[in-house]
């Protein structure tokens, strides 16, 4: 276990007192946790590298986008690639994902096509990818609003016998991915209220990144933020948000626990965002620049590489390699953003629902025949007017 006194920043205060869930220090050393323990090898962590490597490439090139106007807005995740990469491998094939809206490592997880993550953000869709088949429910921007879906979600799989029945291919849990700023949200304490009085297969996640927005954590917490899910009947956990062997052995750990049955628990993830919180926003009007250099030492994929270079599990080449392929998805990424094509405005009355109602279909013919009063260039059954 690591003293947080020495990690927590500038203005961590009587967040730092508390212990947490470390594997990898930020120096890439490993230690030991009488709780938890990684046994993968290092291919394992290898792959754990090249993936946060990938996902903080998609992340800066999404900025670029959004910030030459191709995108309408962007939550980066710079900084919290251990948090979602770890949690994101740890999840089972059965296990389903309820996120917010900077969960783009776990997409990358759960095999998500970024492109169609950028659509959402692009405004031409309204999240294109298959949430059945990837296991990763849309992006819910209303903050908190997930958690109560995903305990929906967990009660299901309980009732439907998919929980504790000891098969590991059929046993499965869920995971809600939620922010610190989350946590002062009456949804989320709704979450852990029938979350916890159904013993739902649910893991809360939690990625405590300092910040809500412009708000620090201690303004809404007077305790570490772990220690409130107790008061609900809940364990909690902290864990090193940066250490991607810490985060993927306690979620692990987490997930085992409520697809036996033994039903819900919290986890925060103690990280910080190094970006905006999302492009609208500018950090340095609350933020310190010495409060983000001490976090930039303690860098998530920085702590990996050293410990690869030094147990020489990989050689020069692989990080060479993984460079190369973050630049050719860079590149893949942007040129696929700018083909997506413009949706046209009477296509968005189809994807309200599974099956279209009648009421939706006499609109839309309304709408269509309003668009086609305009006077423009050649017929255009709705599709011209943008």
């Amino acid at each position: 276990m690591s003293e947080l006194s020495g990690l927590a920043g500038p203005r961590a205060g009587a967040q730092a007192d508390v212990d947490y869930v470390q594997l990898l220090t930020p120096e890439g050393v490993r230690v030991e946790n009488d709780a938890y323990e990684f046994t993968g090898d290092d291919e394992q962590i290898a792959g754990f590298y090249r993936d946060m490597v990938l996902t903080r490439r998609f992340d800066t090139e999404a900025t670029a986008l959004q910030r030459q106007g191709e995108l309408g807005l962007w939550a980066s995740c710079l900084g919290q690639e251990a948090a979602q990469i770890g949690s994101g491998r740890a999840l089972g094939p059965q296990d389903h994902v309820f996120p917010s809206y900077r969960e783009h490592g776990v997409a990358r997880c759960l095999d998500v096509d970024p492109v169609e993550v950028l659509g959402l953000f692009r405004g031409v869709d309204q999240g294109g990818w298959d949430v059945v088949g990837s296991r990763l429910n849309l992006y819910t921007v209303v903050i908190g609003a997930q958690t109560l879906h995903a305990t929906g979600y967990a009660m299901g799989l309980e009732r439907d016998g998919l929980v504790g029945t000891g098969d590991p291919e059929r046993d499965a849990a869920v995971v809600a991915y939620l922010g610190d700023g989350a946590t002062s949200q009456g949804d989320v304490s709704e979450a852990f209220v029938f979350s916890a009085s159904y013993n739902a297969p649910v893991v809360f996640f939690c990625q405590n990144n300092q910040w809500a927005i412009s708000e620090p954590i201690e303004r809404q917490s007077k305790i570490p933020l772990f220690k409130r899910s107790s008061g609900f009947g809940i364990p909690g956990v902290r864990v090193d948000g940066n250490d991607v062997l810490a985060t993927f052995a306690v979620t692990s750990k987490a997930l085992e626990q409520a697809r036996s049955g033994s039903g819900p628990s919290f986890i925060e993830a103690y990280t910080y965002r190094m970006g905006a919180h999302t492009t609208s926003d500018d950090p340095t009007k609350y933020r310190l620049a010495d409060e983000v250099e001490h976090w930039r030492l303690r860098d998530p994929i920085a702590r990996v590489k050293v410990y690869l270079a030094r147990s020489g599990g990989v050689t020069q080449s692989f990080f060479d390699d993984v460079d190369a392929e973050a630049d050719d998805l860079a590149a893949d990424i942007r040129k696929r953003c700018l083909d997506l094509p413009d949706p046209a405005l009477v296509d968005a009355f189809d994807q309200v629902y599974a099956e279209q109602t009648p009421y939706l279909v006499e609109q839309q013919a309304t709408y269509t025949a309003y668009l086609n009063s305009f006077e423009v260039d050649g017929p255009e059954s709705g599709d011209g007017v943008r």
